[in-house]
């Protein structure tokens, strides 16, 4: 990796985790769901300032260029945010059907439990 690259990689990454704790600062994002966030930031911050240790094993799967190589990863691990954010939107998504059921059953009996009372009346 050549100089200019891993400098600009520096200054990203710094801002990268000033941007992530403002929004944990802010609420925007809870610590349960930032730490896929923060793991991607310190692998990709070991890579910038150490790149050694990409380029052997990017050697071993063919990749010539190391830049085509972390465009590879940072690919990689967006892909594995994308799909773990999936699975909890999807899980809150089940979680909501179930709970706008309940209610509905609940405002189905209470409306029942009132009209009995307006008959007694």
């Amino acid at each position: 990796m050549n100089r200019t690259l891993q400098i600009a990689m520096i200054i990203a990454m710094i801002f990268y985790f000033f941007c992530l704790y403002g929004l944990l600062k802010r609420n925007k994002v809870t610590l349960k769901y930032s730490l896929l966030w923060l793991f991607t930031g310190v692998i990709m911050l070991i890579i910038t300032l150490f790149p050694k240790l990409l380029e052997i094993p990017l050697q071993w799967v063919g990749v010539i260029e190391f830049t085509n190589g972390l465009f590879a990863l940072i690919l990689f691990f967006l892909i594995i945010i994308v799909m773990s954010l999936t699975t909890i939107i999807s899980d809150m998504s089940e979680k909501h059907r179930v709970m706008v059921q309940k209610m509905s059953l609940y405002e189905y009996r209470l409306r029942k439990i009132e009209n009995k009372e307006e008959k007694i009346k």
